[in-house]
């Protein structure tokens, strides 16, 4: 069936003692279908990936609200999964805390993170990151609980402390997120698995993202297992698709400038492409309600008429 017209899990449904909910990055609408065939749970739209690809930038906050919102409601729309959505460090104060998560709840957001980065924010996985005051931040987690009108909306307080304070730091701002009505905490940049298994401690029971940026990131990557047994709930990995894609498309672009025809190895072919895409749904709904006249019968009507 066509996505958008069926019922989301609401996100605390999705995570599961026995198993790690895992969260790949969706950076287009045809990636999250191909997610949701694959069989993936939920998904998420990391804005790492949302800004390199649909944008071409790195992410070092060249984009904002309006742009990367488009590309969410194309996203979220043509998928029924859960989804987490990447809000960024909400683009500003309490008031535009306020208008994104209410206007990603709007367009389907399951989830919700934003961080609490200092302006221009940048790939937690970069150096050089800043943080705010953790009040401020605790008033903006405050005013995201107070914005959503759906209490299913799961809303994640991001903490890059760790970079720009040490752990300490991250690990007192997450308590202080959590009395302001986080849901759930996304300590970023740990660099260890003993930092990972301290955060684990710390907060165990609420639930947790580990991030495993694979391809260059700080934090070692573990096997989702691993991370489960530890204790961590979600897991997002917001590189693993995008950096596959990317080499496939460098590949691509090659072979296409050597004269070389793709092979069937390297390629779906058209019936599998429109299969990904739900023809037949469209087809579907084209039988139904446009139904083709047969020759006869439209000579008899010209008759007729």
């Amino acid at each position: 069936m066509i996505g958008y017209t069926q019922p989301r899990q609401p996100w605390n449904a999705l995570l599961s003692p026995e198993t790690p909910l895992l969260l790949p990055a969706a950076h287009d609408a045809l990636t999250a279908r191909i997610l949701e065939q694959a069989g993936f749970k939920a998904y998420q739209v990391g804005g790492f990936a949302l800004t390199g690809a649909r944008h071409g930038f790195p992410d070092i906050d060249l984009t904002h609200y309006g742009e990367q919102s488009a590309a969410i409601r194309d996203i979220v729309t043509n998928c029924a999964l859960p989804v987490l959505v990447d809000a960024d460090d909400c683009y500003g104060d309490v008031k535009n805390v306020t208008r994104v998560i209410q206007g990603y709840e709007f367009l389907g957001a399951s989830a919700i993170f934003f961080e609490d980065q200092t302006s221009p924010k940048k790939c937690g996985h970069m150096a050089g990151k800043q943080v705010i005051p953790a009040k401020e931040m605790a008033q903006k987690v405050e005013a995201a609980v107070a914005a959503r009108r759906d209490q299913n909306t799961f809303i994640i307080a991001r903490t890059d402390a760790i970079a720009a304070h040490g752990m300490a730091d991250a690990l007192r701002r997450g308590e202080l997120y959590l009395k302001a009505g986080a849901d759930g905490l996304f300590i970023e940049g740990p660099t260890s698995v003993e930092e990972l298994e301290l955060i684990a401690r710390t907060f165990k029971g609420i639930p947790k993202i580990a991030n495993m940026f694979e391809g260059g990131g700080k934090t070692p990557v573990l096997k989702p297992s691993e991370l489960h047994e530890i204790g961590f709930e979600m897991i997002v990995y917001p590189t693993s698709i995008l950096f596959q894609t990317a080499k496939t498309i460098q590949q691509a672009a090659q072979a296409l400038l050597a004269g070389r025809p793709m092979t069937s190895a390297e390629g779906v072919d058209m019936a599998e492409f429109e299969r990904i895409v739900g023809i037949e749904d469209w087809k579907a709904i084209e039988n139904r309600f446009q139904p083709k006249e047969n020759p006869v019968s439209r000579l008899v009507h010209k008759v007729i008429g």
